[in-house]
């Protein structure tokens, strides 16, 4: 055999005009409710969500900084070392080197081609040599 739950909701009108909840299921009777019985995660929770939780970062930029734990979700700001994993080769590629404005690399690529040199004064162009005999 199978059993057969039952479960009804009545809306009823107080003098006072309110909304009186009963409900009626078959183990406990029949008992009063505030409200209706709403058990959702959905739409209705939805509009209640107005307080942020991460804001800007000041190291990385993304929206990953949360606000009460005082730290970044992305780079790991306050702390000293950039947030890095091997997990995710994706995010790695994201923002290594050569990502960014290379400011001191650039200078380095160049001073490589010619050998570290310091201390030399370049060689005169034959076109300011042409210019400078000709006056």
């Amino acid at each position: 055999m199978f059993r057969l739950n039952i479960y009804l909701r009545s809306v009823w009108f107080s003098p006072a005009g309110r909304r009186v909840y009963f409900s009626a299921a078959p183990t406990s009777g029949l008992f009063r409710t505030s409200t209706p019985r709403k058990m959702t995660k959905g739409t209705s929770s939805f509009g209640k969500r107005r307080n942020k939780t991460h804001t800007l970062c000041r190291r990385c930029g993304s929206k990953a900084y949360h606000l009460q734990k005082s730290t970044c979700g992305k780079c790991g700001y306050p702390s000293k070392r950039k947030r890095k994993y091997n997990w995710s080769a994706k995010a790695k590629r994201r923002s290594t080197t050569g990502t960014g404005r290379m400011r001191h690399m650039k200078v380095v690529f160049r001073r490589f081609r010619n050998g570290f040199r310091e201390g030399t004064v370049p060689k005169p162009r034959r076109a300011a040599v042409a210019a400078s005999s000709s006056s």
